[in-house]
């Protein structure tokens, strides 16, 4: 294929909407890292500690479980389980993105790191390879600029904003129920979601923090659903 029909990606005309699209979500998701930050801090996380957390780890929804769970005083082993079964999604994004994502060794592990919801879901939508690998990539390397830059805003701030008088205490939760809300329109995915807030509802007296959220995992179960037997 010539360079004349795939021009440097920066000047393609038909990526432009897919990057404009890819820098809005980034910088909306980088609020989320600023709500990060303030509670990571509130939570007792120095600020060197929250951002190292977001440099390595660069998953939200394991940070705020992890934070969350330590600052309402649980151990760390909850915190961390709770924190390990939200990131095993990205281990099935990884195994769909693998297909997509071809290069040397070191483009892999960076891919790796930048494999989560937001860059899976802007990759797939994407109508060929070429583009959704370099939708991949760009959404990738900007989410992880404005992520790091809100937690380190947030952290900063930390110690100056209560999270619970702006709401940034419920910002993360709110965006979980945006993305949540359009899959309970399949009735195994809404029996899964109320089978998990039962457990949780009533594991929550009875359990040590953290533990709940593990427990009503397991009603993910009833929404995986079972393969069709093949005819013989």
């Amino acid at each position: 294929m010539s360079r004349d029909e795939h021009p440097v990606w920066w000047r393609d005309e038909s990526l432009r909407p897919m990057m404009v699209a890819c820098l809005t979500l980034s910088a909306a998701v980088g609020v989320f890292g600023v709500s990060f930050g303030v509670a990571s801090v509130s939570a007792g996380s120095s600020v060197l500690q929250t951002c190292a957390i977001s440099l390595l780890v660069f998953t939200g929804a394991s940070q705020f479980s992890a934070v969350s769970v330590i600052g309402s005083g649980g151990s760390f082993g909850s915190a961390l389980g709770g924190a390990m079964l939200l990131a095993a999604r990205n281990g099935v994004y990884g195994l769909a993105m693998s297909r997509r994502i071809e290069g040397s060794l070191g483009l892999r592990m960076l891919a790796a790191q930048m494999t989560i919801d937001e860059t899976t879901a802007m990759s797939v939508a994407q109508p060929d390879p070429r583009a959704q690998r370099i939708a991949f990539l760009f959404t990738g390397v900007a989410l992880y600029f404005f992520w790091n830059l809100g937690t380190l805003i947030g952290a900063l701030a930390g110690n100056a904003l209560d999270p619970t008088t702006y709401g940034l205490d419920v910002a993360f939760p709110a965006g979980f129920v945006a993305m949540l809300w359009p899959l309970l329109t399949d009735a195994r995915a809404r029996l899964a979601a109320l089978l998990g807030g039962a457990v949780c509802v009533v594991a929550i007296p009875i359990t040590p923090v953290g533990v709940p959220i593990l427990l009503s995992a397991l009603a993910v179960l009833v929404g995986v659903r079972r393969p069709r037997e093949v005819a013989s």
